[in-house]
């Protein structure tokens, strides 16, 4: 393991030790200042002092107590200094002694190298909720290229943005 990667691991053990401690200032020490912070609900946070202020409130309100549990699945470094690390997590609220397999979400986070050491720079976070992809022959598939058909006869829905040599109602 490479001198880099262990001082992300060491980032990511700050992270979580943060959250766990309800100690906003630390979370907060964890991203650059011009980061964004999206969560599993889709809403956007730009700036360590948003993400701070955030977190502040929630360490203080509904998340109280609460534990941020999980690990890193992989990093991947893409240019000198930067990286991108898969992880997943849950918060485990404190009346649950094991997480629920709903609240199970994968997060992936860029980080950058800085004059401080390794901050987060950008955290994506959404919820895991595996979903099968339709083969060509099923019955979604079909009903699918069917409707398609019918809507464009119909004058309906989007106009046909599909490059040349595509078909989109094949």
């Amino acid at each position: 393991m490479s001198t880099s990667d262990i001082q992300i691991q060491e980032l990511f053990q700050r992270f979580m030790q943060a959250w766990n401690d309800g100690d906003a200032v630390a979370f907060g020490a964890c991203f650059t200042e011009d980061s964004d912070y999206v969560s599993y609900d889709g809403t956007r946070a730009v700036g360590r002092a948003e993400h701070q202020d955030n977190h502040d409130r929630l360490f203080r309100g509904v998340l109280t107590g609460s534990a941020l549990v999980g690990g890193i699945e992989a990093i991947r470094h893409i240019a000198p200094g930067v990286a991108i690390v898969y992880g997943t997590a849950s918060v485990l609220m404190p009346w649950r002694s094991e997480l629920p397999k709903r609240r199970l979400s994968r997060q992936t986070v860029v980080v950058a190298n800085t004059d401080h050491g390794w901050r987060i720079t950008a955290i994506h976070n959404g919820r895991v909720r595996p979903v099968t992809v339709p083969a060509p022959d099923s019955m979604p598939s079909k009903m699918s290229r069917t409707m398609t058909r019918a809507a464009r006869r119909l004058g309906l829905g989007r106009r046909n943005t599909v490059g040349a040599g595509a078909s989109a109602d094949a």
